[in-house]
């Protein structure tokens, strides 16, 4: 702007009055200069930074998939009695460490230590059943062998009655005997050759006790199998009155404390393992056109801002979630909506850092690396 000549008033005296002094009065006003190129440069450096920056993004977008809908995913192990009865002690508090094996909860075993004493009981009477069948089977054993022997007996008394008989014959022919003690001999052979027969039928009777008795030892020994049977089931019944910690874990959610009646499958309380994370992003479908398993993955999770975790993808889910869903989208009745599916991704993660734990349902971002 053009600078302002200052600006000179003079008084002059009038006429008749006293004489005035001249009074200079200047308006000098401040000097500037335009600020429109300052503010076109300013404009100029955010479009170039911008413009950079959703280059870099426009590049990063074509080479990555990201999505925050992501969770952190751990095994929990639900602690559930196998039998019913009062609890007597629980062992364990919430967010306590537990090892495999250690003990978490004791129940009654009264009513399950009567059940392995009928048990017991019920299995010495089969045994005894046993032994009793056993001796049976030596009893018609010694029967068939009596038998046997008289047979043998009744041949060798045959044999020598035959030998009488023909000399009573020649006797007789000469009129040396008289008819009666021939006529006894005769008898006497008679006699013995059904004794024989009788004898034979003992040795099949005997026989068939044998066999009889030896089904008896069959069944006798079944019912031991079966006693024991029951005792092994009474055993493992009692044995589950104490319930062990099934992994090393974490307990939490505990819901029961001593004197509490608790039933078959009631959940007790859960155990987060510890020992082994992952993570499960869903991808929208339209993103998975290049995601392959063994692609590296960077996990940011909303616990640990400052904090960076490396991964791969281990596995695709074969199924949208909404597969699994209670109540699963039927598209064939009523109207249908397009909705953009999202499938599960598994992603493990290469190394665990013990100074930034990851707790299952942590809320994560996953960014993969698909080029």
């Amino acid at each position: 702007m053009a600078t302002q000549e200052p600006v000179v008033e003079r008084h002059t005296p009038q006429a008749g009055g006293p004489a005035q002094p001249a009074v200079d009065t200047a308006y000098e006003e401040p000097a500037g200069r335009s600020k429109r190129p300052i503010i076109m440069v300013i404009l100029a450096l955010v479009l170039l930074v911008g413009g950079y920056f959703g280059w870099q993004r426009y590049q990063f977008g074509q080479t990555h998939e990201e999505t925050d809908d992501a969770q952190v995913e751990g095994d929990v192990y639900p602690v559930l009695p196998r039998v019913g009865g009062p609890v007597l002690e629980v062992k364990v508090d919430d967010n306590q460490p537990v090892k495999k094996g250690d003990v978490l909860v004791v129940l009654d075993p009264a009513d399950y230590q009567q059940r392995v004493n009928a048990a017991q009981a019920a299995l010495l009477a089969a045994q005894a059943n046993v032994t009793a069948a056993r001796a049976a089977v030596a009893t018609a054993s010694a029967n068939v062998r009596t038998a046997q022997a008289s047979i043998g007996v009744s041949d060798a008394n045959r044999a020598r009655l035959e030998k009488d008989l023909k000399r009573s014959e020649f006797l007789r022919k000469e009129d040396i005997i008289p008819q009666s003690e021939y006529d006894a001999v005769q008898a006497n052979l008679k006699s013995t050759t059904a004794q024989r027969a009788t004898a034979q039928e003992q040795v099949s009777v005997a026989r068939q006790q044998v066999a009889a008795a030896q089904q008896q030892v069959a069944v006798a020994e079944a019912v031991v199998k079966q006693r024991q049977a029951d005792l092994d089931n009474a055993q493992l019944q009692l044995s589950y009155t104490t319930i062990k910690a099934p992994a090393d874990g974490i307990v939490s959610r505990k819901g029961v404390q001593p004197g509490q009646v608790v039933g078959p499958g009631q959940q007790l309380f859960g155990i987060v393992a510890s020992s082994r994370t992952w993570v499960v992003a869903n991808f929208k479908e339209t993103q998975l056109e290049n995601m392959k398993v063994g692609q590296p993955v960077e996990v940011e999770v909303d616990a640990y801002p400052n904090e960076e975790f490396r991964g791969h993808i281990e596995s695709l889910s074969a199924a949208t979630g909404a597969r699994f869903a209670l109540l699963p989208p039927d598209n064939a009745s009523g109207n249908f909506v397009k909705v953009t599916q999202r499938v599960p991704v598994k992603i493990v993660l290469d190394q665990v850092d013990p100074e930034h734990p990851l707790r299952a349902g942590m809320s994560v971002t996953a960014t993969v690396a698909v080029k």
